[in-house]
C-alpha cells in the first residue's frame, strides 16, 4: 500500500462518521447531495459514500449557515461565493444584511403577535362564563388573517 492511499483514507469518511463529526443528521446530507449543496462523493469499492476534509469543512460551514437562519438559496449563493476562490465580502455581506432584514422583519411580527396574544388572555377572565371574550374574538377574526386586537 502507498502512502498516497494511506493519507487517502485516513481522511475519508462515511456518512456515519461525516453525520458524528459535524452534527448533521445523515438524512440531511444526502439531501444536501440531493439538491447540489454538496458534490456527490466519491465511492469506496462497497459502494460506501466517502467524504474528504474538504466536504466536511464544507458542511460545516453550512450547518452554521443554517443555524443562523439562512434559507437554502442563502446558502447556495454563499457557497458560490466561497467557490469563485475569494470570498467576495461585498456579496456575502448583501446577502447578510438581506437575511438580517427578514429576520428583523419577523422579530417585528412576533411582537405584534405578543401584543394581540396577551390582550387575548387578558381579556378572558378565565372563569366559567357561558361567552369567553378570548374564543369570540378569535372565531370572529376567522374571516380575517389575525385578531385585530392592537
Amino acid at each position: 500500500m502507498t502512502r498516497s492511499n494511506t493519507t487517502s483514507r485516513a481522511e475519508s469518511f462515511t456518512i456515519g462518521a461525516l453525520s458524528e463529526l459535524t452534527g448533521v443528521n445523515i438524512e440531511t446530507i444526502r439531501y444536501y447531495e440531493k439538491i447540489g449543496l454538496l458534490p456527490p462523493p466519491r465511492r469506496s469499492e462497497g459502494r460506501h459514500r466517502l467524504y474528504d476534509r474538504d466536504l466536511t469543512q464544507r458542511l460545516q460551514f453550512m450547518r452554521c449557515s443554517r443555524e443562523l437562519g439562512f434559507s437554502i438559496e442563502e446558502i447556495k449563493a454563499l457557497l458560490r461565493l466561497v467557490d469563485q476562490g475569494g470570498l467576495g465580502c461585498r456579496e456575502a455581506k448583501t446577502i447578510t444584511e438581506h437575511h438580517l432584514s427578514d429576520i428583523r422583519g419577523k422579530i417585528s411580527d412576533l411582537k405584534r403577535l405578543e401584543r394581540v396574544l396577551g390582550k387575548l388572555a387578558k381579556s378572558c377572565e378565565a372563569n366559567e362564563l357561558p361567552q369567553c371574550p378570548l374564543l369570540e374574538t378569535l372565531s370572529r377574526a376567522s374571516d380575517q388573517r389575525a385578531p385585530t386586537i392592537e
